[in-house]
Protein backbone atom coordinates (compact mmCIF):
# COMPACT_ATOMS: atom_id res chain seq x y z
CA UNK A 1 0.00 0.00 0.00
CA UNK A 2 1.36 3.08 -1.02
CA UNK A 3 -0.34 6.59 0.33
CA UNK A 4 0.98 9.62 -1.70
CA UNK A 5 2.30 13.19 -0.12
CA UNK A 6 1.21 15.60 -2.62
CA UNK A 7 0.20 19.05 -3.24
CA UNK A 8 -2.69 18.70 -6.05
CA UNK A 9 -3.49 22.02 -7.96
CA UNK A 10 -7.29 21.70 -8.74
CA UNK A 11 -7.77 24.49 -11.64
CA UNK A 12 -11.21 25.44 -11.81
CA UNK A 13 -10.88 28.39 -14.11
CA UNK A 14 -13.43 31.57 -13.38
CA UNK A 15 -14.25 34.88 -15.15
CA UNK A 16 -15.40 37.82 -13.98
CA UNK A 17 -19.37 38.18 -14.50
CA UNK A 18 -20.14 40.54 -17.34
CA UNK A 19 -22.85 43.08 -16.67
CA UNK A 20 -26.33 42.77 -18.94
CA UNK A 21 -28.67 45.67 -19.18
CA UNK A 22 -31.27 43.95 -20.76
CA UNK A 23 -31.37 45.25 -24.63
CA UNK A 24 -31.20 43.17 -27.72
CA UNK A 25 -28.52 44.63 -29.14
CA UNK A 26 -25.65 45.81 -26.64
CA UNK A 27 -23.57 47.57 -29.17
CA UNK A 28 -26.22 50.10 -29.05
CA UNK A 29 -25.28 50.53 -25.51
CA UNK A 30 -22.46 52.23 -23.86
CA UNK A 31 -19.93 51.01 -22.13
CA UNK A 32 -16.68 52.70 -19.88
CA UNK A 33 -14.17 50.36 -18.69
CA UNK A 34 -12.24 52.07 -15.82
CA UNK A 35 -9.24 51.55 -13.93
CA UNK A 36 -7.93 49.30 -16.53
CA UNK A 37 -4.43 48.86 -17.49
CA UNK A 38 -4.61 49.44 -21.57
CA UNK A 39 -1.85 48.40 -24.07
CA UNK A 40 -2.36 50.68 -27.34
CA UNK A 41 0.48 48.98 -29.00
CA UNK A 42 4.23 48.34 -28.25
CA UNK A 43 5.55 51.46 -27.40
CA UNK A 44 2.74 52.92 -25.67
CA UNK A 45 0.46 51.19 -22.74
CA UNK A 46 -1.85 53.54 -20.03
CA UNK A 47 -2.04 52.66 -16.49
CA UNK A 48 -5.42 53.47 -14.20
CA UNK A 49 -6.48 54.42 -17.45
CA UNK A 50 -10.67 54.76 -18.37
CA UNK A 51 -11.86 53.52 -22.22
CA UNK A 52 -15.66 54.93 -23.86
CA UNK A 53 -16.83 52.15 -26.23
CA UNK A 54 -20.21 53.62 -27.64
CA UNK A 55 -22.58 52.01 -30.12
CA UNK A 56 -19.67 49.42 -30.94
CA UNK A 57 -17.32 51.70 -31.61
CA UNK A 58 -14.05 52.97 -29.14
CA UNK A 59 -14.61 56.80 -28.36
CA UNK A 60 -12.09 57.20 -25.68
CA UNK A 61 -8.95 56.33 -23.99
CA UNK A 62 -7.21 57.58 -21.78
CA UNK A 63 -6.00 58.42 -17.94
CA UNK A 64 -8.47 61.56 -17.76
CA UNK A 65 -11.59 60.45 -19.71
CA UNK A 66 -15.26 61.72 -17.99
CA UNK A 67 -17.56 58.66 -17.87
CA UNK A 68 -21.07 59.46 -19.45
CA UNK A 69 -23.82 59.02 -17.27
CA UNK A 70 -25.60 56.82 -19.68
CA UNK A 71 -22.78 54.31 -19.57
CA UNK A 72 -22.38 51.01 -17.82
CA UNK A 73 -19.13 51.04 -15.93
CA UNK A 74 -17.10 47.74 -15.97
CA UNK A 75 -14.10 48.15 -12.98
CA UNK A 76 -11.13 46.31 -14.43
CA UNK A 77 -9.77 46.22 -10.56
CA UNK A 78 -11.89 43.34 -10.05
CA UNK A 79 -9.92 40.10 -9.87
CA UNK A 80 -10.45 37.01 -12.14
CA UNK A 81 -8.40 34.01 -10.49
CA UNK A 82 -7.91 30.25 -11.58
CA UNK A 83 -8.73 28.86 -8.15
CA UNK A 84 -5.42 27.29 -7.55
CA UNK A 85 -4.92 29.89 -4.48
CA UNK A 86 -6.70 32.07 -2.37
CA UNK A 87 -7.03 35.90 -2.26
CA UNK A 88 -5.30 37.16 1.45
CA UNK A 89 -2.96 36.26 3.41
CA UNK A 90 -4.74 34.39 6.39
CA UNK A 91 -7.31 31.74 5.13
CA UNK A 92 -7.44 28.88 7.67
CA UNK A 93 -11.00 28.55 7.16
CA UNK A 94 -10.20 27.35 3.47
CA UNK A 95 -11.13 24.06 3.12
CA UNK A 96 -8.92 22.04 0.21
CA UNK A 97 -11.15 18.79 0.16
CA UNK A 98 -14.25 20.38 -1.81
CA UNK A 99 -11.94 21.06 -4.58
CA UNK A 100 -10.74 17.48 -4.86
CA UNK A 101 -12.00 16.67 -8.19
CA UNK A 102 -12.85 12.69 -8.25
CA UNK A 103 -13.55 13.34 -12.26
CA UNK A 104 -9.86 14.43 -13.09
CA UNK A 105 -7.58 12.06 -15.45
CA UNK A 106 -5.13 11.89 -13.23
CA UNK A 107 -6.30 10.06 -10.21
CA UNK A 108 -6.55 6.83 -12.51
CA UNK A 109 -2.77 7.37 -13.74
CA UNK A 110 -1.45 7.74 -9.44
CA UNK A 111 -3.59 4.27 -8.73
CA UNK A 112 -1.93 2.11 -12.07
CA UNK A 113 1.47 3.61 -10.48
CA UNK A 114 0.74 1.64 -6.82
CA UNK A 115 -0.93 4.91 -4.81
CA UNK A 116 -3.98 4.50 -3.09
CA UNK A 117 -4.51 7.75 -0.97
CA UNK A 118 -3.72 11.33 -1.32
CA UNK A 119 -3.21 14.34 0.78
CA UNK A 120 -5.04 17.54 -0.83
CA UNK A 121 -3.03 20.41 0.07
CA UNK A 122 -4.28 24.08 0.05
CA UNK A 123 -2.08 26.73 -1.51
CA UNK A 124 -1.16 29.94 -1.39
CA UNK A 125 -1.09 33.16 1.34
CA UNK A 126 0.60 32.73 4.86
CA UNK A 127 -1.91 30.40 6.19
CA UNK A 128 -3.77 28.84 3.65
CA UNK A 129 -6.21 26.31 4.93
CA UNK A 130 -6.74 22.85 5.94
CA UNK A 131 -5.71 20.00 3.96
CA UNK A 132 -7.34 16.16 3.91
CA UNK A 133 -6.18 12.79 3.01
CA UNK A 134 -8.10 11.34 0.04
CA UNK A 135 -8.98 7.65 -1.06
CA UNK A 136 -8.63 7.68 -4.83
CA UNK A 137 -11.47 5.65 -5.31
CA UNK A 138 -14.31 7.91 -4.75
CA UNK A 139 -17.67 9.29 -6.71
CA UNK A 140 -17.33 12.16 -5.50
CA UNK A 141 -15.03 14.42 -2.50
CA UNK A 142 -17.55 13.23 0.47
CA UNK A 143 -16.58 9.77 -0.32
CA UNK A 144 -13.27 10.49 -1.10
CA UNK A 145 -12.42 11.91 2.46
CA UNK A 146 -10.18 9.66 4.40
CA UNK A 147 -9.24 11.97 7.10
CA UNK A 148 -10.67 15.56 6.47
CA UNK A 149 -9.73 19.25 7.85
CA UNK A 150 -6.95 17.11 10.20
CA UNK A 151 -4.04 19.53 9.56
CA UNK A 152 -3.38 23.35 8.97
CA UNK A 153 -0.47 24.59 6.67
CA UNK A 154 1.33 27.54 6.64
CA UNK A 155 4.34 28.96 4.60
CA UNK A 156 7.07 30.67 6.19
CA UNK A 157 7.81 33.58 5.61
CA UNK A 158 11.31 33.88 3.74
CA UNK A 159 13.87 34.65 6.52
CA UNK A 160 17.42 35.21 4.26
CA UNK A 161 18.19 37.07 1.45
CA UNK A 162 18.15 36.54 -2.10
CA UNK A 163 19.13 39.82 -4.93
CA UNK A 164 17.09 39.88 -7.52
CA UNK A 165 17.47 39.72 -10.83
CA UNK A 166 17.26 43.76 -11.09
CA UNK A 167 20.30 43.92 -8.54
CA UNK A 168 19.59 44.78 -4.60
CA UNK A 169 16.68 43.47 -3.19
CA UNK A 170 12.93 43.21 -3.53
CA UNK A 171 12.33 41.77 -7.13
CA UNK A 172 11.65 44.87 -8.85
CA UNK A 173 11.93 48.36 -9.46
CA UNK A 174 10.44 49.95 -6.94
CA UNK A 175 11.84 50.75 -3.33
CA UNK A 176 13.94 48.62 -2.11
CA UNK A 177 13.52 45.93 1.03
CA UNK A 178 15.38 44.04 3.21
CA UNK A 179 13.59 40.30 2.63
CA UNK A 180 15.63 39.05 5.94
CA UNK A 181 13.81 42.45 8.18
CA UNK A 182 10.32 42.05 6.08
CA UNK A 183 10.16 38.03 7.07
CA UNK A 184 11.11 38.78 10.63
CA UNK A 185 7.76 41.27 10.41
CA UNK A 186 5.76 38.81 8.91
CA UNK A 187 6.75 36.41 11.16
CA UNK A 188 5.83 38.25 14.23
CA UNK A 189 2.36 39.30 12.20
CA UNK A 190 1.41 35.15 11.90
CA UNK A 191 2.21 34.78 15.57
CA UNK A 192 -0.09 37.87 16.98
CA UNK A 193 -2.74 36.20 14.85
CA UNK A 194 -2.21 32.74 16.62
CA UNK A 195 -1.83 34.79 20.19
CA UNK A 196 -5.26 36.43 18.96
CA UNK A 197 -6.66 33.18 18.16
CA UNK A 198 -5.63 31.07 21.31
CA UNK A 199 -7.23 34.07 23.27
CA UNK A 200 -10.84 34.19 20.86
CA UNK A 201 -10.72 30.26 21.18
CA UNK A 202 -10.28 30.47 25.18
CA UNK A 203 -13.20 32.31 25.90
CA UNK A 204 -16.16 30.55 27.36
CA UNK A 205 -18.89 32.72 26.00
CA UNK A 206 -17.79 34.25 22.67
CA UNK A 207 -19.78 37.77 21.65
CA UNK A 208 -19.16 37.13 17.99
CA UNK A 209 -18.19 34.95 15.85
CA UNK A 210 -14.70 34.63 14.04
CA UNK A 211 -14.24 31.79 11.46
CA UNK A 212 -10.63 32.35 10.78
CA UNK A 213 -10.07 32.05 14.35
CA UNK A 214 -12.42 29.05 14.85
CA UNK A 215 -10.50 27.20 12.13
CA UNK A 216 -7.22 26.68 13.71
CA UNK A 217 -8.87 25.62 17.18
CA UNK A 218 -7.71 22.03 16.74
CA UNK A 219 -3.89 23.15 16.56
CA UNK A 220 -4.65 24.44 20.42
CA UNK A 221 -6.81 21.34 20.84
CA UNK A 222 -4.18 18.88 19.52
CA UNK A 223 -7.15 17.19 17.05
CA UNK A 224 -4.82 19.39 13.80
CA UNK A 225 -0.77 19.38 13.30
CA UNK A 226 0.62 22.59 11.57
CA UNK A 227 2.65 21.86 8.55
CA UNK A 228 4.96 23.98 8.13
CA UNK A 229 6.38 24.74 4.90
CA UNK A 230 9.76 25.98 5.22
CA UNK A 231 14.05 25.47 3.73
CA UNK A 232 16.72 26.87 5.38
CA UNK A 233 17.73 26.11 8.86
CA UNK A 234 16.97 29.91 9.50
CA UNK A 235 13.56 29.17 8.92
CA UNK A 236 13.30 25.52 10.66
CA UNK A 237 14.35 27.48 13.49
CA UNK A 238 11.59 29.96 13.13
CA UNK A 239 8.87 26.98 12.84
CA UNK A 240 10.30 24.87 15.96
CA UNK A 241 9.46 28.33 18.14
CA UNK A 242 5.43 27.89 17.19
CA UNK A 243 6.02 24.35 18.93
CA UNK A 244 7.80 26.29 21.92
CA UNK A 245 5.68 29.15 22.24
CA UNK A 246 1.68 27.64 21.14
CA UNK A 247 2.28 24.06 21.94
CA UNK A 248 1.51 22.83 18.33
CA UNK A 249 2.19 19.46 17.06
CA UNK A 250 4.18 20.44 13.81
CA UNK A 251 5.29 18.91 10.79
CA UNK A 252 8.17 20.62 8.36
CA UNK A 253 7.31 20.34 4.86
CA UNK A 254 9.85 20.80 2.46
CA UNK A 255 12.78 21.44 5.03
CA UNK A 256 16.03 21.03 2.18
CA UNK A 257 18.42 22.09 5.20
CA UNK A 258 16.98 19.67 7.91
CA UNK A 259 19.65 17.36 7.86
CA UNK A 260 21.90 20.20 9.11
CA UNK A 261 19.39 20.15 12.64
CA UNK A 262 18.82 16.48 12.65
CA UNK A 263 19.41 16.29 16.45
CA UNK A 264 17.14 19.27 17.40
CA UNK A 265 14.41 17.60 15.24
CA UNK A 266 14.72 14.20 16.94
CA UNK A 267 14.47 15.80 20.26
CA UNK A 268 11.47 17.94 19.42
CA UNK A 269 9.94 15.28 18.30
CA UNK A 270 9.30 17.34 14.94
CA UNK A 271 8.61 15.12 11.63
CA UNK A 272 10.03 16.26 8.13
CA UNK A 273 7.58 15.52 4.51
CA UNK A 274 10.64 16.04 1.85
CA UNK A 275 8.66 17.69 -0.97
CA UNK A 276 11.20 17.07 -4.13
CA UNK A 277 13.93 14.34 -4.30
CA UNK A 278 14.60 15.39 -8.07
CA UNK A 279 15.84 18.55 -7.81
CA UNK A 280 18.92 20.75 -7.48
CA UNK A 281 20.47 21.43 -3.94
CA UNK A 282 19.13 25.19 -1.87
CA UNK A 283 23.38 26.16 -1.81
CA UNK A 284 25.32 26.25 -5.08
CA UNK A 285 28.41 24.84 -2.99
CA UNK A 286 26.30 21.45 -1.40
CA UNK A 287 26.38 18.69 -3.39
CA UNK A 288 24.82 18.09 -6.21
CA UNK A 289 23.32 14.66 -4.98
CA UNK A 290 22.49 16.29 -1.56
CA UNK A 291 18.87 15.87 -2.29
CA UNK A 292 19.20 12.03 -3.12
CA UNK A 293 21.20 11.68 0.44
CA UNK A 294 18.38 13.75 2.51
CA UNK A 295 16.41 10.71 3.52
CA UNK A 296 19.27 8.89 4.70
CA UNK A 297 21.32 12.00 6.48
CA UNK A 298 17.40 12.09 8.23
CA UNK A 299 17.33 8.48 8.85
CA UNK A 300 20.64 8.46 10.44
CA UNK A 301 19.67 11.51 12.93
CA UNK A 302 16.85 9.28 13.70
CA UNK A 303 13.95 12.04 12.29
CA UNK A 304 11.21 10.66 11.17
CA UNK A 305 10.21 11.28 7.71
CA UNK A 306 7.86 10.95 4.40
CA UNK A 307 9.32 11.32 1.17
CA UNK A 308 6.77 13.53 -1.62
CA UNK A 309 6.27 14.08 -5.42
CA UNK A 310 5.44 17.65 -6.30
CA UNK A 311 6.59 17.60 -9.26
CA UNK A 312 3.95 19.15 -11.21
CA UNK A 313 4.62 17.68 -14.28
CA UNK A 314 4.20 14.66 -13.16
CA UNK A 315 1.48 15.21 -11.10
CA UNK A 316 2.89 12.63 -8.05
CA UNK A 317 2.65 9.22 -9.74
CA UNK A 318 6.30 8.95 -10.00
CA UNK A 319 6.29 8.82 -6.04
CA UNK A 320 7.85 5.41 -5.51
CA UNK A 321 10.32 5.75 -8.12
CA UNK A 322 11.31 8.82 -5.95
CA UNK A 323 11.59 6.29 -3.09
CA UNK A 324 13.55 4.10 -5.09
CA UNK A 325 16.43 7.31 -5.46
CA UNK A 326 16.46 7.59 -2.17
CA UNK A 327 17.05 3.85 -1.39
CA UNK A 328 20.29 4.02 -4.04
CA UNK A 329 21.92 7.15 -1.61
CA UNK A 330 21.41 5.69 1.62
CA UNK A 331 18.60 4.20 2.53
CA UNK A 332 17.55 0.12 2.60
CA UNK A 333 14.30 -0.76 0.32
CA UNK A 334 12.50 -1.23 3.49
CA UNK A 335 13.38 1.77 4.99
CA UNK A 336 12.66 3.99 1.49
CA UNK A 337 9.44 1.89 1.47
CA UNK A 338 8.41 2.92 4.29
CA UNK A 339 8.68 6.56 4.03
CA UNK A 340 6.01 6.83 1.62
CA UNK A 341 3.53 4.07 3.26
CA UNK A 342 3.62 4.09 7.27
CA UNK A 343 5.66 6.88 7.71
CA UNK A 344 3.42 8.61 5.57
CA UNK A 345 0.34 7.77 7.59
CA UNK A 346 2.06 8.45 10.91
CA UNK A 347 2.40 12.04 10.02
CA UNK A 348 -1.00 12.35 8.59
CA UNK A 349 -2.36 10.80 11.52
CA UNK A 350 -4.32 7.84 10.09
CA UNK A 351 -1.58 4.82 10.93
CA UNK A 352 -4.42 3.56 12.96
CA UNK A 353 -6.14 2.50 9.96
CA UNK A 354 -3.50 2.32 6.93
CA UNK A 355 0.20 2.83 6.15
CA UNK A 356 1.21 -1.04 6.77
CA UNK A 357 -0.56 -4.60 6.28
CA UNK A 358 -1.73 -5.35 9.54
CA UNK A 359 -4.54 -7.21 10.93
CA UNK A 360 -7.88 -4.68 11.65
CA UNK A 361 -6.35 -2.17 9.32
CA UNK A 362 -8.33 -1.24 6.40
CA UNK A 363 -7.28 -3.47 2.63
CA UNK A 364 -5.50 -0.80 0.69
CA UNK A 365 -2.97 -3.33 -1.21
CA UNK A 366 -0.64 -3.15 -3.94
CA UNK A 367 1.09 -5.67 -5.93
CA UNK A 368 3.93 -5.71 -8.06
CA UNK A 369 5.00 -7.96 -10.82
CA UNK A 370 8.33 -6.24 -10.15
CA UNK A 371 10.26 -4.06 -7.92
CA UNK A 372 8.01 -1.18 -6.70
CA UNK A 373 10.82 1.12 -6.37
CA UNK A 374 12.39 0.77 -9.57
CA UNK A 375 11.11 2.52 -13.28
CA UNK A 376 12.84 -0.58 -15.50
CA UNK A 377 10.73 -3.63 -13.45
CA UNK A 378 7.83 -1.88 -11.05
CA UNK A 379 4.67 -3.45 -13.08
CA UNK A 380 1.70 -3.43 -11.00
CA UNK A 381 -0.86 -5.89 -11.41
CA UNK A 382 -3.84 -5.25 -8.75
CA UNK A 383 -4.99 -2.15 -6.37
CA UNK A 384 -7.43 -2.77 -3.87
CA UNK A 385 -8.65 0.40 -1.72
CA UNK A 386 -10.40 -0.41 1.45
CA UNK A 387 -10.87 -3.99 0.14
CA UNK A 388 -12.43 -3.45 -3.43
CA UNK A 389 -10.25 -4.05 -6.53
CA UNK A 390 -9.85 -0.76 -8.53
CA UNK A 391 -9.82 -0.66 -12.58
CA UNK A 392 -5.88 -0.51 -13.44
CA UNK A 393 -7.32 1.73 -16.97
CA UNK A 394 -6.32 5.06 -17.45
CA UNK A 395 -5.42 8.04 -20.00
CA UNK A 396 -1.98 6.63 -20.59
CA UNK A 397 -2.77 3.27 -21.18
CA UNK A 398 -5.43 3.75 -23.80
CA UNK A 399 -3.42 6.22 -25.59
CA UNK A 400 -0.51 3.82 -25.51
CA UNK A 401 -2.70 1.12 -27.47
CA UNK A 402 -4.61 3.68 -29.71
CA UNK A 403 -0.98 4.17 -31.47
CA UNK A 404 0.77 1.23 -31.09
CA UNK A 405 -2.43 0.25 -33.12
CA UNK A 406 -2.13 3.37 -35.59
CA UNK A 407 1.57 2.76 -36.45
CA UNK A 408 1.09 -1.02 -36.56
CA UNK A 409 2.78 -1.82 -33.82
CA UNK A 410 -0.20 -4.39 -32.45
Amino acid sequence: MTILLGCFSISLFSQSTFPVNGVADERETTFAFKNATIVKDAQNTLTNATMIVRNGKITAIGTAVTIPADAIVVDCTVRATDDETEIGEYNPSVRSIVAYNTDSKVINTLKTNGITHANIVPQGGTISGSSSVVQLDAWNWEDAAYAADNNIHMNMPALYNRPSRYGGFGGGQGPQVDPLKRGIEQLEEIKDFFRAAKAYNDQAVKTAANIKFQAVEGLFSKKQKLFIRCNVVREILAAIDFKTEFGFDIVLVGATESHQVGDILKRNNIPVILSQMHALPTLADDGVDLPYQHPALLQKAGVQFAICDEDGQQRGKNLPFQAGTAAAYGLTKEEALTSITLNAAKILGIADRTGSIETGKDANIVISEGDILDMRSSNISLVMIGGRMVSLTDKHKQLYERYMVKYGLK
